[in-house]
């Protein structure tokens, strides 16, 4: 049934080569959490001002108001170590044959994925894409945002982009305030296997990366928060504290480049353990490895435009697919022969080519 919080139970580098982006293609970093107080009105702004100035560790009163039934969602969708998955859809996401669909049944047809899918929290940030949700999926939360219009186009780095992007990190401060671990996926990606096998059990933040180089210090790998696991530690609490802040000190930038540039005070201020995922395992179009037997997601980086996001993430899907169907024999006889279809749309959508 759907509940008044507003999900439902059931049985069931491409850098800056965009000028501006349609609200689907912006979502994966720009529409993550936008998170309006719980049904309480209060306008865009008031909560933008609350929410996009610095830390507000001391304003524990108004988080409880501003997240009221947080608390009580978590423990249903949580696993047993309180571990999140949470991914964002809107209306054009969440259309039958687009992304949300291509993101749900890559989970069932991938390798020990299907039961993930009862740990996972899709969050939609509007009506349409809720009512969509709850179609399909057991775990929908809507956002209320009606200051915004939520379907459409977004320039990139524009006010509202920053706003949209800014507000996803006071709701994972939140989720971590409140003893739960997180993984955070973009909704335009493909799961093959179980991703939470890699991530390094010492790290606080595990992040993908689009082009990882094992040789390169860790941090001077090109993150990518796409994906990304936080444990809930004394240190990510604070390291979402500094990150919000920071973003005084960079004025006009998105949450993704502050991160990048604050990334070593993280480390040896805060003493916080920051690792890149490798794309061998962790591999998106920017960078991606033709080895079936060890990819867990792919995420269409490096893209522009839904349609072509939608196009290119079908191919690597039916890949998979294809590959899986093969015997343990043919697979062994045709190990190192494995490619990809190639993402020709994406790399087309912002002129590039990986060398």
């Amino acid at each position: 049934m759907a509940m008044g919080l507003g999900f439902r139970m059931s049985k069931e580098a491409a850098g800056s080569h965009a000028v501006s982006f349609f609200l689907g293609a912006a979502l994966p970093t720009a529409l993550l959490f936008f998170l309006a107080s719980d049904r309480l009105g209060e306008g865009l702004s008031t909560i933008s001002h609350n929410w996009g100035n610095g830390p507000s560790g001391d304003d524990d009163a108004n988080d409880e108001v501003m997240f009221k039934g947080l608390a009580e969602l978590l423990p249903r969708v949580a696993m047993d170590d309180r571990t999140v998955i949470i991914t964002s859809v809107n209306e054009a996401w969440a259309q039958p044959g687009s992304l949300l669909d291509l993101y749900l049944d890559s989970f069932k047809n991938g390798e020990d994925t299907a039961h993930l899918l009862d740990h996972l929290l899709v969050v939609a940030l509007d009506a349409r894409g809720f009512h969509r949700c709850q179609a399909v999926h057991p775990y929908c939360y809507l956002l209320n945002a009606t200051s915004v219009d939520m379907s459409s186009a977004k320039p990139f780095m524009s006010p509202d982009y920053l706003e949209l992007v800014w507000t996803k990190l006071v709701f994972q401060q939140r989720v971590l305030e409140l003893g739960y671990n997180f993984l955070f996926t973009d909704c335009d990606m493909v799961w093959f296997r179980n991703p939470f096998r890699h991530f390094p059990v010492y790290a606080d933040m595990s992040c993908s990366s689009d082009d990882f180089k094992p040789s390169r210090a860790p941090l001077d790998n090109p993150l990518n928060t796409g994906l990304y696991y936080m444990k809930t530690t004394n240190r990510t609490i604070e390291m979402m504290k500094y990150w919000r802040a920071a973003r005084e000190r960079f004025p006009g930038q998105h949450d993704q480049a502050v991160f990048v540039n604050i990334r070593h005070e993280l480390v040896g201020k805060l003493q916080v353990r920051i690792e890149p995922l490798d794309t061998v395992y962790y591999g998106g179009i920017c960078e991606y490895h033709d080895d079936p037997e060890k990819v867990c997601t792919i995420h269409a980086d490096c893209c522009v435009g839904l349609d072509t996001k939608v196009h290119d993430l079908m191919a690597f899907a039916a890949d998979w697919k294809n590959y899986t169907s093969l015997t343990p024999e043919a697979r062994q006889k045709g190990k190192g022969a494995f490619k990809w279809t190639y993402p020709t749309r994406c790399r087309d959508s912002i002129g590039w080519r990986k060398p």
